[in-house]
């Protein structure tokens, strides 16, 4: 379809003989606020690692606007940014010049990444920490890193994978408040959570995955 930004056919992978995702099929329409539901270990996080290029698949096929995750690699991983689970940075280094690393990687040089990165440290809290390093923020404001770190090269489609689990309350709703606000910016965000308040929140169409296949697709 020409208005899908993510499109996934007879989508498998198995590791050591056991299937982590059996055909699974989806469809994910450009400017859509999209749930993935399932309980750990449903096949979310490979689904997602296939889609960004940190796992290969056994078969299938998968398009970013209509160009393959493969053949096209550079435009399609240009086109998503993610905001993962797990940490996996240097600790090192002050978030603002992490951020500044994170634009390179995209190409984008240091002054043109400027005024984005300022935008962003001031749009999720994180200026006044900006010369912090990640072991001395607290686990809310490293989750807040991570979707800087997502939006920095200012992606079309933004995965957030199970951002809000373990976290409290207050800032479940903080997060929430800024993932409308990226839905209303026209991104096209794909969500994986196990909460289903979370998706019937924020969520318009949702798919549930249970032992690596779709059982359910809908609304919330």
């Amino acid at each position: 379809m020409t208005d899908a930004a993510i499109e996934i056919r007879g989508l498998s992978k198995s590791y050591n003989g056991s299937d982590a995702l059996s055909d699974i099929d989806l469809t994910i329409f450009k400017g859509q606020f999209f749930g993935l539901l399932g309980p750990n270990g449903a096949g979310k996080s490979t689904t997602i690692n296939i889609l960004t290029g940190l796992v290969r698949k056994n078969k299938g096929e998968i398009t970013v606007f209509r160009k393959d995750i493969e053949n096209d690699f550079r435009f399609t991983r240009s086109q998503i940014g993610t905001a993962q689970q797990e940490l996996s940075v240097d600790w090192f280094f002050p978030i603002e010049k992490l951020l500044y690393y994170q634009a390179g990687y995209y190409g984008i040089s240091k002054n043109m990444a400027k005024d984005r990165i300022h935008d962003l440290l001031n749009r999720l809290g994180l200026w006044e920490k900006r010369g912090n390093r990640l072991r001395q923020l607290s686990g809310g404001m490293k989750r807040r890193y991570q979707l800087a770190k997502a939006l920095v090269h200012d992606p079309k489609i933004v995965i957030l994978d199970e951002p809000t689990a373990g976290v409290d309350v207050e800032f479940r709703h903080d997060m929430w408040k800024l993932f409308r606000e990226l839905h209303g910016d026209g991104k096209t965000i794909l969500l994986t959570t196990h909460y289903i308040e979370e998706a019937e929140m924020l969520c318009e169409d949702v798919a549930i995955i249970d032992g690596g296949k779709i059982i359910a697709r809908g609304k919330p």
